[in-house]
């Protein structure tokens, strides 16, 4: 049978309703030079070659740098029985949790993780997650708009991740919103330069903590005033340092978004992630996408259904509440086993060894001729350091030394050139920070 079952009869029909009569025709508007000249497949070969073959390939991925980037997304230890328990059939070839009769251990597991993630953020109802932290902020962004009703106007800490600034901005181009951002002030957001953007049509202020630079910060009094202008509050947060920081609910905050790839997913070239989100009861029926409710089914025995959405809503265009309709489901799960191996002292403990390793790395890297730790503001495990080069230069020399030291700040803020954003989780040893440390030393000191 051939791969292609349209016949020649179906393919000149479809081609005389696109108005072209080849099928080249479709691409002529793709230059030449781009075009593939051709696939260059081998022979085939037998199961075993291939096997070897793409084990060969593999092993080029591997580039065995000890790890210090950050920026939104970092390298903690993911214990074995994650990847068992979420690799497990009934788990991973799960039927969507559409109909409950089919999906009662789907929708516990999605009900357990939300109420996870209420605890972290102290916040009193969250979702079944959604695509990255990045999606998850501007499904915030969209729930304060609607919850506002005739306000239009988004007002940003500049110390929010640029990624998801950048996000925000795409994902709203053909939308009529009015975005201001306020600049940091040694580190932590400018309070006085964020309140004179607030005006009666603004609809919700973002924040972010840690911040982006690192810094962390408490944002109440910065709540307080937002609320006395009728305005909403958004935060962005690191879900670790939640088990040492003030919760967002702790403060009064609206709506919380994060980037939950920390718990429990490896970095594996920037995805599949994880959003997670959570609200105020006030706002629950504004939340997009899935929610997980417990009840009980007329024998009175403990049932999980979706509740507070019909699924029609996901389809409804410009009336739905959002235009998200699926989820994470497998990575929240993944988080979901994380969080309760490790608990809440668990979880400390790791946000612990995180804060002291990042102290440590500040130590060692301080006592470098021409190294600035940048010690304005308190950190949690990803600081900022002023190189006497660029930071660019500097970390290409740095993974010839099979060392990823950092984040060069340049690449966003041009005027941060010479700046690196580090960053030390429970999985970096007191060994591998000292030898970041000696080969800093002899990077800029040769």
């Amino acid at each position: 049978m051939s791969f292609i079952a349209n016949t020649p009869e179906q393919i000149r029909e479809m081609l005389q309703v696109c108005g072209v009569t080849a099928v080249d025709e479709l691409f002529r508007d793709i230059p030449d030079d781009l075009k593939v000249a051709g696939m260059n497949l081998p022979q085939g070969r037998s199961e075993q070659e291939i096997h070897a073959f793409f084990e060969d390939v593999a092993r080029r991925n591997y580039s065995g740098l000890t790890n210090f980037l950050g920026g939104g997304f970092y390298d903690h230890y993911v214990p074995a029985a994650v990847d068992a328990l979420a690799g497990r059939s009934e788990f991973y070839t799960a039927y969507t949790p559409y109909q409950p009769e089919l999906s009662q251990g789907t929708l516990q597991a999605i009900y357990e993780y939300q109420t996870q993630i209420c605890r972290l953020t102290g916040l009193e109802v969250a979702n079944a997650s959604l695509y990255d932290g990045g999606t998850a902020l501007y499904e915030a962004c969209q729930m304060a708009i609607a919850a506002s009703r005739k306000r239009h106007r988004i007002v940003m800490d500049s110390g929010v991740n640029p990624v998801y600034r950048k996000m925000l901005i795409s994902y709203t181009a053909n939308l009529s919103i009015d975005f201001a951002e306020a600049p940091v002030a040694h580190g932590q957001s400018d309070r006085q330069a964020l309140f004179e953007l607030l005006d009666d049509n603004t609809a919700a202020v973002i924040l972010q903590n840690p911040n982006f630079f690192g810094a962390v910060d408490n944002h109440r009094d910065i709540v307080e005033h937002c609320h006395r202008r009728g305005t909403l509050v958004v935060q962005s947060v690191y879900p670790i340092a939640l088990a040492m920081l003030k919760s967002p609910g702790e403060i009064g905050v609206d709506i919380a978004t994060g980037e939950g790839q920390s718990l429990g997913m490896p970095l594996s070239f920037g995805g599949p992630y994880l959003g997670f989100m959570a609200c105020r009861r006030e706002l629950a029926r504004r939340l997009p996408g899935r929610i997980a409710g417990r009840t009980r089914d007329q024998h009175g025995r403990e049932a999980f259904v979706l509740t507070l959405q019909a699924r029609e809503q996901h389809i409804r265009r410009q009336k739905a509440t959002s235009n998200i309709c699926t989820n994470q489901a497998l990575c929240a799960l993944r988080a979901h086993i994380y969080l309760s191996l490790l608990g809440r002292r668990g979880l400390g403990e790791v946000a612990r060894l995180c804060r002291d390793k990042a102290e440590y790395a500040k130590q060692r890297l301080a006592a470098i001729p021409g190294v600035e730790v940048k010690t304005s503001s308190p950190t949690f495990n990803e600081f900022t350091i002023k190189l006497p080069i660029s930071a660019e230069e500097f970390a290409s020399r740095m993974v010839e030394r099979g060392i990823a030291p950092g984040f060069p700040l340049g690449h966003y803020y041009t005027e941060l050139e010479n700046y690196l954003l580090v960053a030390a989780t429970e999985k970096r040893t007191k060994y591998e920070i000292g030898i970041f440390a000696e080969n800093t030393e002899a990077v800029l000191c040769r």
